[in-house]
């Protein structure tokens, strides 16, 4: 293994109902526990979403109504599932965007807290598209020299991203790039979690990504008619714009991140 940990890391990949992170469920969860010592565990589980998957989410992954009626709800098991993800990093491919979001909305829906605080989030996707624009397919062609067998299966996906984060390691330690907004050279990828999860989500507050730090460090909107400008101005002065996000299709991860962002102003008084 060439990627150094500090603590376990947990490579976790999904295949749901369809795209919707609000409406649409999980159907199938695949998690790969790396140790730092390298040892590992893989757990897949197959989850009836309670809701229809959609023909073409079936025609991806292969997973119909049928195949998951009989296995158990996502909020059955949401309690095994952050216990088997405690204390752990985690990772996947376009786990920013999807997989994540998805994760902790499922995980909200059951009542069980998600907090990412304290861990680090890498996207090997993120690393892979800023040296290598490619696909995960591509990506295990091109790192790891095989041909991914049974695409979009859960576990497969989750044990080809893990392969293609230690050789993106391996073959990207130490090389400089020219960061396309400065022009300067500087070195994005080194053989530590911390360095990783800050070239794939630093800036980071919700999983959809309604909200982002800027540059200040100060969060703002990154949506809409307000996007860019800082939260907490927005809501002094259109107070109505918190409870017009709480009472619509939003995330619950999106609204607990508001809440949150709210409620600190008045923990500094």
């Amino acid at each position: 293994m060439n990627l150094y940990l500090k603590n376990a890391l947990a490579v976790f990949d999904l295949e749901t109902t369809g795209i919707n992170i609000v409406k649409d469920r999980i159907v199938e969860i695949s998690i790969l526990k790396v140790m730092p010592n390298g040892e590992k565990e893989v757990q897949t589980k197959r989850v009836n979403p309670t809701i229809p998957i959609s023909a073409e989410s079936s025609m991806i992954h292969g997973i119909y109504d049928e195949d998951v009626k009989d296995a158990p709800t996502f909020k059955q098991i949401a309690k095994e599932v952050a216990k088997f993800l405690e204390g752990c990093d985690l990772c996947g491919f376009n786990v920013l965007r999807f997989d994540l979001p998805m994760l902790a909305e499922e995980l909200l829906r059951a009542g069980v807290e998600f907090d990412t605080k304290n861990r680090k989030i890498v996207d090997a996707q993120k690393i892979f598209h800023m040296m290598e624009p490619r696909t995960l397919h591509a990506a295990y062609k091109f790192y790891c020299n095989k041909d991914l067998e049974n695409a979009h299966s859960a576990e497969a996906d989750t044990i080809a991203t893990f392969e293609v984060l230690d050789a993106q390691v391996k073959k990207y330690e130490g090389v400089i790039i020219k960061d396309n907004k400065t022009g300067k050279e500087h070195i994005p990828v080194k053989n530590d979690v911390q360095a990783l999860h800050d070239i794939s989500s630093s800036n980071m507050i919700d999983f959809a990504g309604r909200m982002v730090y800027n540059h200040e460090g100060v969060p703002v909107f990154n949506f809409g008619k307000h996007k860019n400008k800082p939260v907490l101005e927005v809501l002094k002065k259109e107070p109505g714009y918190y409870d017009w996000i709480l009472k619509n299709d939003f995330a619950l991860n999106t609204k607990q991140k508001l809440t949150e962002i709210k409620l600190s102003q008045f923990n500094k008084r």
